[in-house]
């Protein structure tokens, strides 16, 4: 009779572990899966964007009223920052790719100088026709590209989760989508180079190598470092590799697995600063507020050796909390200094941290002296009237034409809305209004 029961008791303990085993298996399935889905609408988004920036360049070389131009070349200056903002969701990080962004950056910059510009007086010369002309053969070529790589990605069922391990480990191989993003990349190169003539091709000391703080590091440090500061288990593998020749920020690449955890890291080659970090795990039940959520953020930071560093916004999704941090110096915050850090509220735990703004940004500025002609008074009076200003402050920002500058920040109320408006504190334009949003609502199961 006991051992009837004895087998009854583990044939269900087997059972209860074979649930939990497939259940695990499906929650990191549908991870991967949800990545995927991530990576793919971003490509053919960017497929999509490439054949409609064609589209309209066409259009406007056949236009030849100012009343129609100035809207048709906005429209392009905001398809190619989405086309942007495309690019940064693929995993490309480890593939050099910068060619081709500047070459959208030249397409954006120069249309949002022509939609801004009073066309009337100053009218198009031929050579800007000309140019548009040659903008319109070098897009043609791009969207050829990227059509094909999108063909195979298509026919062939290619994954972008193959991309991303293939890049992490070196081993490229024949890779299609690798190849396609090569060959995009290599003609970009010839692009850039007609936009000099209107100041649109960055110079040679743009394109200096990002010279970081601090020593070099080998993989041994920076896995010694990751695992220090991420709490790593010193059982935990990890598989280390290096960035391909060409990337703007040099980095070791880390990733691992075991049986509740999956992440990846990047540490600076000079100097040992994190890049990113992300730890896909299973959250349990909210312990910790959103607001000691930030604490841990900020203590997590500042233990990574990023100083002066204060939250600007916090957000909740179910069990997460998302802050941004911002580096401040003497009472101005630099926004594009950023540093995005995810929380679980379960324990604490950081789950996700992107600082690659904060490098790019902090280490290629050098010494600027910004233009401050306004008084905090004078500026409050260029905005808006039925916005209810509770804070204002400095902030070093970047507009539209990709040029950090000065400004007034100021956060108020208006239409049961929160805005933050920036106003030039050289000059009093107004460089943005952003509509601030709420957290996500949490909805508790009955």
């Amino acid at each position: 009779m006991f051992r009837w029961i004895t087998i009854g008791i583990l044939s269900v303990l087997l059972v209860g572990i074979g649930i939990w085993g497939y259940q695990e298996h499906q929650d990191k399935d549908a991870v991967l899966v949800h990545a995927e889905n991530g990576y793919q609408r971003a490509f053919h988004d960017l497929t999509y964007r490439i054949d409609l920036l064609n589209d309209k360049i066409s259009t406007i070389m056949a236009t030849n009223t100012p009343e129609r131009l100035s809207p048709q070349m906005a429209d392009i200056w905001k398809i190619t920052s989405e086309a942007h903002g495309d690019v940064g969701m693929l995993p490309l990080s480890l593939l050099p790719f910068n060619k081709t962004q500047e070459f959208l950056n030249n397409i954006g910059e120069y249309s949002y100088r022509v939609a801004v510009r009073k066309l009337d007086d100053d009218p198009l010369e031929q050579k800007e026709l000309d140019y548009l002309a040659e903008l319109y053969e070098q897009s043609n070529e791009v969207k050829r590209d990227l059509r094909r790589v999108q063909h195979e990605v298509l026919n062939e069922g290619l994954r972008w989760m193959d991309v991303e391990m293939a890049l992490a480990t070196n081993e490229p191989g024949d890779n299609t989508i690798i190849d396609g993003f090569q060959t995009v990349e290599t003609n970009a190169e010839s692009y850039i180079e007609a936009g000099s003539q209107f100041g649109l091709t960055a110079t040679a000391e743009d394109e200096k190598e990002l010279k970081l703080e601090g020593e070099p590091i080998t993989e041994e440090e920076a896995s010694q470092f990751i695992r220090k500061h991420f709490d790593l288990d010193e059982s935990l593998e990890l598989n280390v590799s290096e960035s391909m020749e060409g990337t703007d920020l040099p980095v070791y690449y880390f990733s691992f697995e075991n049986d509740t955890h999956r992440g990846y890291a990047e540490v600076t080659q000079q100097g040992g600063q994190v890049v990113s970090f992300i730890l896909n795990r299973d959250v349990q039940d909210r312990e910790i507020s959103l607001h000691d959520g930030m604490n841990q953020a900020a203590e997590h930071l500042k233990g990574l050796g990023f100083e002066n560093m204060e939250p600007t916004e916090s957000m909740q999704y179910e069990k997460i909390g998302v802050y941004t941090f911002v580096r401040t110096d003497d009472d101005v915050y630099y926004q594009p200094d950023r540093i995005q850090v995810k929380v679980a509220l379960d324990n604490g735990e950081i789950t996700a941290l992107s600082a690659r703004d904060y490098l790019v940004n902090h280490y290629s500025r050098g010494d600027v002296n910004y233009e401050q002609n306004l008084t905090e008074e004078e500026a409050k009076e260029l905005v808006n009237p039925a916005l209810e200003v509770e804070v204002s402050k400095l902030a070093v920002i970047k507009n539209d034409l990709g040029d950090e500058v000065l400004t007034y920040e100021f956060i108020g109320q208006a239409n049961d809305s929160t805005y933050k408006v920036y106003i030039n504190a050289d000059d009093g334009f107004e460089e943005g209004v952003e509509r601030l949003k709420n957290s996500e609502q949490i909805f508790e199961s009955s």
